[in-house]
């Protein structure tokens, strides 16, 4: 037995020391766990706001390019106004 030799106070010394370590690894695993927790869901927000911008300027791009479509004057190809000048 680890507590052969050991006297009473000895004995329930080592076992706080150990329960002590033990308690402080616990709580060190809950802490690295509640940091990791914390910066996944720092990510998962900063991805949903940067989708949310990008989702927005596309649209924005989108109108602004079909409003551009819509006042852009109709170009009308060479060969074809040189036949409409002609039945003039």
């Amino acid at each position: 037995m680890a507590t052969k030799g050991l006297t009473a106070e000895q004995a329930k010394l080592r076992a706080e020391r150990n329960f002590a370590k033990t308690e402080q690894r616990r709580q060190d695993a809950e802490n690295a766990m509640e940091a990791v927790q914390a910066e996944r869901r720092a990510v998962a927000e900063k991805t949903a706001r940067l989708r949310a911008l990008r989702l927005a300027k596309e649209a924005a791009d989108a109108e602004a390019a079909a409003q551009a479509a819509k006042n852009a004057p109709v170009k009308v190809p060479k060969a074809r106004r040189a036949k409409v000048a002609a039945a003039k």
